[in-house]
């Protein structure tokens, strides 16, 4: 219990990057509201199904956003603990909590439970947002130390080199009559994508946010996983768990065991 208590009381760190406002924004719930459903809904099942955990399994969704992934794992009869940065999304999650299904807002740089749960999970690229490299460094200590020995994490991520190659420069969306103009372009080290919202029914109709994501390859994982003492298991390059190919897969999907 002092554990869970030191880890609540730690929430609160200093920090004014984009991700802050954004993903507590409505017009970010606003604009992601349509994603796959039914594609991310599959891949849960597909890779429960491939990693068999026994029932009632403790599990940890690190940036569980608003909680629904979270909720299709406790529905499959597995403890489930999600955890974000985003109040507004914790907020809405904590209506699906019960016994087997429990929502913190945390950030995923400062100590949670140690040595809690047999699983840990970060879905659809909710990682790689921080300045610097110690700041993802703190992110995975703090997912390598809540898992128990033989522990598994789970990282769903963008493969760079793939999105690199397809990267789309321009497009424009209109969502219940609010316009969201996006660019997206890229550096040596990040992908960036701006959003610009046009809404007029705002008394300032001109919003503008900026994404930024990380190129970190498998090499860099491998590396950060290790020096918390995890190792790469398995790697796989789509949503249907296929091979990985370093030029074509939409995926990096890095399964790493705790030693």
């Amino acid at each position: 219990m002092a554990l869970r208590n030191f880890a609540l009381q730690c929430t609160d760190m200093p920090d004014k990057s984009w991700y802050r406002d954004w993903f507590n924004s409505h017009y970010y719930h606003l604009l992601y509201q349509h994603r796959d459903e039914e594609e991310a809904l599959q891949f849960i099942d597909t890779l429960i199904r491939y990693l068999n955990p026994p029932p009632g399994s403790s599990m940890v969704d690190v940036a569980c956003g608003k909680g629904r992934h979270s909720k299709v794992l406790a529905d499959m009869g597995f403890d489930v603990t999600g955890i974000d940065l985003s109040a507004a999304s914790i907020e809405e999650a904590k209506a699906f909590e019960d016994d087997h299904l429990h929502f913190f807002q945390h950030d995923m740089r400062l100590p949670f439970w140690i040595n809690y749960f047999q699983y840990a999970f970060n879905f659809f690229t909710s990682f790689g947002y921080f300045r610097t490299r110690r700041e993802h460094d703190n992110a995975i200590r703090t997912i390598a130390q809540s898992l128990v020995s033989k522990g598994l994490f789970v990282i769903d991520y963008l493969n760079v080199h793939y999105s690199e190659e397809g990267l789309e420069r321009s497009s424009t969306t209109t969502v219940e009559d609010i316009n969201f103009h996006i660019t997206k372009w890229q550096d040596e080290e990040h992908f960036f994508k701006q959003i610009q919202v046009t809404d007029e029914a705002n008394r300032t109709p001109k919003h503008l946010y900026t994404e930024r994501v990380a190129k970190f390859s498998l090499g860099d994982f491998t590396d950060m996983l290790a020096y918390q003492d995890m190792q790469v298991q398995e790697v796989f390059g789509d949503y249907q768990l296929g091979r990985y190919d370093v030029r074509k897969s939409p995926r990096m999907i890095i399964i790493a065991r705790k030693k």
